[in-house]
């Protein structure tokens, strides 16, 4: 009781009980993601979605994230980037830390990679594009990984994994593949022998069972409970799922509608295009090399564990090993399970980087009798050559991060730019009269106007940070000209401008900037934006 005496003594025993991995991967992960995220932490640079959020409540129920307004309400509901920029570091350093107690990464160079890797990975940097919702998916990824490590630490901790599943779940349901996989990452430590079985509970075998079980438990227990207090919250506020992304298919389980069979050939499909044509992991011969060394840091790791326990002798452990293993790309991609159809946007894959942090605790976990036998070293070796091949990676994923913030800032600049312009025509049209109905498509045409993004070959897999403008719809017209050029204009819904697309009187009018771009049509403000010909 003398460490509640004072807060002095309370934080000094929490310290001391931290190990050592565990401050080496929190801090790397904080202190590298201040440095490479900081151009959208210190700026006010939003998405196309980002624009209608300057204040949003999250209340994004529809879409079954039931617990996303709780999480991001924490920062408040304001776009403070920031403050949601620096709460979410602190979520994800929790989780590099949780991550390395779960694949047990004790060497320093180890925890510090896995930290690194989380933080510079792009699937991150995209999420920053979506920087209004980051801290809240960002604790549901340490939730995710607590949900796994609760079961590895206790016999019944698949109950309080279960809870975190599911308030995860309830944040963004994407991270599911974060919990499947690092589950099944566990189960081939059990049946490899790394990870010991229950002593005196049966043989080897049923022991590993036993404890390969309860993430299943888990698994099916959090699924269960983030679906019954979905469908409990919908009915109290009489809502129903929307069909975005096809999330409405998981009431009827008919989501996919393509059959078992079509949707897990897609999933593998999809899981080796995105590895290694996704342009995202392996963007230059230096990522490229760097994987290679790290990939086979990881089989040299694999190699000692196998060869030290020799667990996959057992025909009934190798069947398990194998299986476990040709599930991975299908844990990776759960989500096109549900909707086969779905946009999978780069932060939806952000799972990717749990196979480079499994081969750095691969790596990491050599032994002391396996760095030298017989004047070889091959652990030494396969230890440098990871810490080598990690680091790589992360110095090239930081540079594609920043290529993206610096595409993403010069978007703003020319939609800037672009909407003044624009604003001061529609003003200056005869007629105009503040609140006077205004059609546009919202598109901006690429005839009139150079196509000036440089980025392509680097953000072509990352949504929201290609192109050259943020402006995809009318409303985005509104809500730009509205929070950064201060005026409000009356922009109609999209259904009112399908009245008139296909009209003679449209049809006939330039493009913006020309001449009879903007003309007034029975008491409408019509604004031709997109290209000449259609």
């Amino acid at each position: 009781m003398k460490q509640l005496e004072s807060p002095t003594r309370a934080f000094e025993a929490l310290y001391h009980k931290i190990r050592r991995e565990w401050k080496i991967a929190f801090l790397t992960c904080f202190l590298l993601g201040l440095l490479v995220h900081m151009p959208i932490l210190t700026a006010d640079i939003p998405n196309h979605d980002g624009l209608d959020s300057m204040y949003f409540d999250q209340n994004m129920i529809t879409s079954g994230r039931w617990f996303l307004t709780v999480a991001c309400g924490i920062s408040s509901y304001y776009t403070l980037p920031w403050l949601i920029g620096i709460l979410g570091l602190l979520y994800l350093g929790c989780a590099a830390a949780a991550l390395c107690e779960l694949l047990e990464i004790r060497r320093p160079w180890a925890a510090a990679a896995c930290g690194g890797l989380l933080s510079a990975f792009p699937a991150l940097a995209s999420t920053y594009a979506y920087v209004f919702t980051l801290d809240g998916y960002m604790l549901a990824i340490l939730l995710a990984v607590l949900a796994v490590l609760f079961v590895k630490k206790g016999r019944w901790g698949f109950l309080p994994g279960a809870v975190c599943l599911a308030l995860s779940m309830g944040i963004y349901q994407a991270y599911l593949s974060f919990a499947i996989l690092l589950s099944l990452f566990s189960v081939l430590r059990i049946f490899a022998g790394e990870e010991k079985a229950d002593a005196g509970r049966g043989a080897a075998l049923a022991g590993g069972l036993r404890q390969g079980l309860r993430y299943l438990y888990m698994g099916v227990l959090g699924a269960g409970g983030y679906y019954g207090i979905l469908q409990a919250l919908l009915l109290i506020q009489g809502k129903e799922l929307a069909g975005y992304q096809g999330i409405d298919g998981m009431v009827s389980g008919t989501a996919g509608g393509t059959g078992l069979f079509s949707a897990a050939a897609g999933m593998y499909r999809d899981f080796l295009g995105f590895t290694f044509h996704g342009n995202v992991l392996f963007q230059n011969a230096f990522s490229a090399g760097a994987g290679i060394l790290l990939a086979a840091s990881g089989a040299a790791g694999a190699f000692f564990a196998l060869r030290r326990r020799k667990n996959w002798k057992n025909p009934a452990n190798f069947v398990i090993m194998v299986g476990a293993a040709a599930a991975l790309p299908a844990a990776t991609n759960v989500v096109l399970l549900i909707s086969p159809s779905v946009t999978y946007h780069l932060l939806m894959r952000y799972q990717w980087v749990l196979y480079l942090i499994g081969m750095v605790a691969l790596a990491g976990n050599i032994r002391q009798e396996d760095l030298a036998k017989r004047g070889f070293r091959p652990g030494i070796l396969a230890e440098w050559a990871a810490c080598l091949g990690a680091w790589t990676l992360i110095f090239c994923f930081c540079i594609t991060d920043n290529i993206a913030y610096s595409n993403l800032q010069k978007r703003y600049e020319k939609t800037y730019a672009y909407c003044i312009r624009l604003l001061d025509r529609i003003e200056q049209t005869e007629g105009y009269y503040p609140g006077i109905p205004i059609a546009m498509v919202g598109v901006v045409g690429d005839e009139q106007y150079p196509a000036t993004d440089l980025t392509l070959d680097v953000t072509s897999n990352m949504i929201g940070m290609s192109g050259d403008s943020l402006l995809y719809r009318g409303d985005n017209y509104r809500e730009f000209i509205r929070n950064y050029l201060g005026a409000t204009l009356n922009i109609l819904p999209a259904e009112a401008m399908a009245q008139m697309y296909y009209s003679e009187e449209y049809t006939a009018m330039e493009s913006f900037p020309g001449r009879d771009s903007i003309r007034i049509i029975d008491g409408i403000l019509y604004v031709k934006t997109e290209n000449v010909t259609r």
